[in-house]
């Protein structure tokens, strides 16, 4: 009798996400100091990380751009771009007494919710931001109003959060949460404060939205799930772990292909991948091709929803290339 015929392999296969990398947000901050370079030439001094990634901000500085923590540190009258995550308005007085020249690259979905927490303090309202202590998005924004807003790190503290009149209570919530945790939380603020408003529009930005999506479509086919992000952005950490909560077998945060542990592919036939939303397209592609070299070369891309948003640059910036032009 004929021995029977061994069955192939199973083909090892890469699942792409889409959408993945910049957001508008992030694509507008990078270019901003881009473009600042080139107008106003170097140094062009930024605080903070202009985004959450060590290759944008290590390739920034081979072109000029000096990252600082804080404006004390800016020689007086230069150039300095504020971060896509905002800043207090202190930050702001602080700059214009140092003479400083600024650029705010603030994504602007972040200063609408610094707009919603000026009106609501405004009302006189208590204001539960739900977000991470320390993060700079949370720093700009708790900034707008100290004295109404009382930060929530999860529904496991909602049961400490302490307001002055529980019919004057509204969430908003940091732009790069996990919107299942997100909503968790404000699930566990409703049942303690039954009168509490929402904000008018989600605060959770569509990029995030759509990038968790994204991982959710393809986490339950995928043994190994990577995401492609620096340990510091929020948005890339938590699509680590929607992609465990939504089935992937394991998922790991990296920055670049030198991250990936050989370890992590045993017994994997389907690798998904994607990137936060501050991670050039560069990273990822180095990633598949890494992917591609051992074994899993059959690169499919799966499209959750196709994004089309821009941001117009910084007004200060574009007043100043618009004179430029004129000349």
């Amino acid at each position: 009798m004929p021995e029977a015929a061994t069955p192939p392999a199973p083909a090892k296969r890469v699942l792409l996400a889409i959408p993945r990398g910049y957001c508008a947000g992030v694509d507008r901050a990078v270019q901003t100091v881009e473009r600042a370079l080139e107008h106003y030439g170097a140094p062009v001094y930024v605080r903070k990380q202009i985004v959450h990634n060590l290759y944008v901000v290590r390739s920034l500085e081979a072109r000029g751009a000096i990252f600082v923590d804080e404006t004390d540190e800016v020689p007086e009258g230069a150039i300095v771009v504020f971060s896509a995550h905002g800043v207090a308005p202190e930050v702001h007085t602080e700059a214009a007494g140092r003479g400083l020249r600024t650029i705010d690259a603030t994504c602007p979905l972040v200063t609408k919710v610094h707009q919603e927490a000026r009106r609501f303090a405004a009302e006189d309202y208590d204001i539960v931001l739900i977000g991470h202590e320390g993060h700079e998005e949370v720093v700009g924004t708790t900034g707008e109003a100290p004295e109404h807003i009382k930060l929530v790190d999860g529904p496991a503290d909602v049961a400490e959060v302490e307001v002055r009149d529980p019919e004057r209570v509204v969430w908003l919530s940091q732009t790069t949460l996990s919107v299942d945790e997100t909503m968790e939380t404000v699930a566990a603020l409703q049942q303690r404060f039954p009168l509490l408003q929402s904000p008018p529009s989600d605060d959770i930005c569509y990029a995030t939205q759509n990038r968790q999506a994204a991982v959710k479509a393809i986490a339950p086919q995928a043994e190994l799930f990577l995401v492609v992000g620096s340990a510091n952005s929020s948005n890339s950490v938590r699509m680590v772990e929607v992609a465990r909560a939504a089935g992937a077998r394991q998922a790991h945060l990296i920055d670049s292909a030198a991250d990936i542990r050989p370890e992590w592919l045993a017994g994997v036939t389907t690798v998904g991948l994607s990137s936060g939303a501050s991670v050039p397209e560069v990273l990822v592609r180095e990633v598949a091709d890494w992917l591609a070299a051992r074994g899993w070369s059959d690169l499919q891309e799966v499209t959750h929803t196709e994004e089309r948003l821009t941001f117009a640059l910084p007004q200060e910036l574009r007043r100043d290339l618009k004179l430029a032009a004129k000349r």
